[in-house]
């Protein structure tokens, strides 16, 4: 499906049912982990493409080198193409004949620009090829971004989750705590990186390709042609790359702020509750932030019925920036406190991934529940990605018609994360989770004499104005109107929800 000239489609906003925008079948999927093997599987299925490169981000710097340590692939003494992703770009317009390479960006970035000086250079090189087209995103309600991270190559090879092609995003699996190839384009190392994003192969990826030319559209790009068939039946899938999933199912779901005449769409929120709801033995989850309201009374809800789940979420030390620290960590620690009151059998935990003594950050945005249903995206447990900002989630649900051969692979995925974050080999996880019989258990009996370390994340005490801003959501909005007034429905406590209810208690007790 194409949307129309204006780029709105009834079929792109209709929902199969709460929470999923569509089903659709993929050949082949995976889910790869950390930028390092992304930037070169994306490079590799980039080299395949016949006629068209969609290329939809938060953020899109053409200073990264897709292959660090090298800065063109060399055959013999001959040089076949270059690692610098602007170059790259370039090379491919000028050696894929009738290949077009569109390119979408955020519109915020465009500030960034004026320190990006070899990024303007790029652009002005792109200029004369007409087959790139470089955007940027201002179709969204003040104060949102345009946060999914897709890719879709001739509308059949797609890639959907928190991966976007920037700087200090390449790291290893390894996670070395100093690492001289993990470094920004003028030269400066940066900490360890976690990160992770899924590669799809088939219909489910033109599901995807029809919402990325959606937001194209809406965007004001120019109108595009469909992908030839004899191009959709090509193959762009990386070579090297194996693949987790064959003939599965994915359910995907999105999340956009009400502008411009469309409606609000909020399947991502209802799908987190819907999942959070159906868990029986546990959750394991990856995040940038914790602050989402309806994810926490999700959880809540969950831990407050009998039988909870074991619920662990492996996440980020501290927001990156000081005026995010200030708004997101103060909110994450109250969500936590509360959550802590209803608690009983202490089945909710937070963790801090660490390479020796350096905490890595946690960019990944991944949920397993029961080894039967994997979930992974660009939206993260904070507000914004919940109502405002622009997001697109994949899943496999393994009790889906069909998807039944999938729960290995995804309990191996589970254990394969678990592996990374605490220095294991993945055949020893299933073990040692069987022996200790909860990952926090294994976790706990671990220790931290390793180099790679899961940290059980610590509450900090906040004074006055900590709490105040913890209640905020100025800096973490579900909705426009939450930006200018960010107290005026009690920020994260919602009065009347089961949040509000334990907050109020614990205040009372207090005082």
């Amino acid at each position: 499906m194409q949307g129309d000239a204006d780029g709105v489609d009834a079929d792109v906003d209709a929902s199969v049912e709460p929470g999923v925008w569509r089903y659709a079948r993929a050949k082949r999927a995976t889910v790869i982990i950390d930028a390092a093997d992304y930037f070169r599987h994306m490079q590799q299925a980039m080299l395949a493409a016949q006629e068209r490169i969609l290329l939809i981000g938060w953020d899109f710097d053409t200073r990264i080198h897709l292959e660090q340590g090298r800065r063109w692939y060399q055959k013999g003494r001959r040089r076949i193409y270059p690692s610098r992703l602007g170059s790259f770009i370039l090379w491919l317009s000028r050696h894929r004949k009738g290949l077009e390479i569109r390119i979408l960006k955020w519109s915020y970035g465009a500030l960034k620009f004026f320190s990006r000086g070899s990024m303007i250079v790029d652009l002005v090189r792109w200029w004369p090829h007409k087959r790139i087209d470089f955007k940027f995103d201002t179709n969204h309600p003040v104060g949102a971004s345009h946060h999914q991270k897709i890719v879709v190559i001739d509308n059949h090879v797609a890639v959907c989750g928190g991966i976007d092609m920037t700087t200090r995003r390449w790291d290893t699996r390894e996670h070395l705590e100093v690492n001289p190839l993990r470094k920004r384009p003028r030269g400066k190392v940066y900490g360890p990186w976690h990160d992770a994003t899924m590669m799809i192969e088939g219909e489910a990826a033109s599901a995807l390709g029809d919402l990325a030319h959606d937001r194209w559209a809406m965007a004001g790009g120019p109108e595009l042609k469909p992908v030839s068939e004899a191009a959709q039946q090509s193959n762009a899938w990386p070579d090297k790359l194996e693949a987790q999933f064959e003939n599965v199912e994915l359910g995907i779901a999105r999340t956009r702020g009400e502008y411009g005449g469309q409606p609000q769409i909020d399947e991502i929120a209802a799908l987190f509750e819907r999942q959070i709801a159906s868990a029986k033995d546990y959750i394991y989850a990856e995040s940038q932030y914790f602050t989402s309201r309806r994810i926490g009374q999700a959880i809540c809800e969950r831990l407050a019925r009998d039988n909870p789940p074991e619920i662990l979420i492996v996440h980020a030390e501290h927001a990156e920036g000081w005026l995010e620290q200030q708004a997101m960590d103060h909110a994450r620690a109250e969500l936590i406190r509360t959550l802590g009151h209803i608690d009983k059998a202490g089945r909710f935990g937070l963790y801090v991934p660490y390479t020796g003594e350096t905490p890595i950050y946690v960019h990944a945005k991944i949920m397993i529940i029961d080894d039967r249903l994997l979930r992974i995206g660009s939206a993260n447990m904070n507000n914004r990605s919940m109502g405002l900002d622009s997001e697109c989630d994949v899943f496999v649900d393994c009790e889906r018609p069909g998807n039944d051969h999938c729960r290995v692979e995804v309990a191996r995925l589970r254990h394969s994360l678990l592996a990374e974050h605490c220095g294991l080999e993945i055949e020893e996880v299933p073990g040692l989770l069987a022996r200790h019989g909860s990952m926090a258990e294994m976790i706990r009996a671990l220790g931290t004499g390793r180099n790679r370390t899961l940290r059980r994340f610590e509450l900090p005490e906040l004074n006055e104005v900590q709490e105040v801003l913890a209640e905020s959501s100025i800096l973490d909005p579900e909705t426009p109107e939450e930006l200018f007034e960010p107290y005026a429905h009690g920020g994260i406590f919602r009065d009347g929800s089961l949040l509000g209810r334990i907050r109020s208690k614990v205040k009372k007790r207090k005082t």
